[in-house]
């Protein structure tokens, strides 16, 4: 149902970087790339990740209680990709393990903007 998610940032660039390392490790890489917006993933395939400058021509703010979560095969890609993105510059919102019962492995963290993200693994 969800073809793509957009997140806002100031400063493009830096935003980048950090999605490149996130997309590197998923396996996509950019789809589009026009001024002020960039998106990753696959044209037909599983939902992308935008990242732009708000249109209004505002600053980006982070929504409270808004996240993406990004699905990853196993319990070491969870791993990797929370190690990528405090790498290229987001912080920690929780470290990699498991959580509650039923096998749902998962690390949160933010991009450099504040967006909350999550990489996650259901039955590991």
């Amino acid at each position: 149902m969800i073809g793509y998610v957009t997140l806002g940032t100031n400063d493009l660039a830096r935003g980048a970087a950090f999605y490149d390392a996130l997309a590197a490790e998923l396996g996509t890489k950019r789809m589009y790339e026009w001024e002020g917006a960039i998106a990753w993933g696959e044209a037909g395939g599983a939902a992308g990740i935008g990242l732009m400058k708000p249109y209004n021509g505002e600053p980006a703010t982070v929504g409270n209680g808004v996240m993406v979560a990004l699905e990853a095969k196993d319990n070491a890609q969870v791993d990797r990709l929370h190690a990528a993105a405090l790498a290229h510059g987001g912080t920690c919102e929780g470290p990699p393990g498991p959580r509650g019962e039923g096998g749902f492995y998962a690390a949160y963290f933010r991009d450099p903007d504040g967006n909350k993200l999550n990489a996650f693994v259901m039955g590991s």
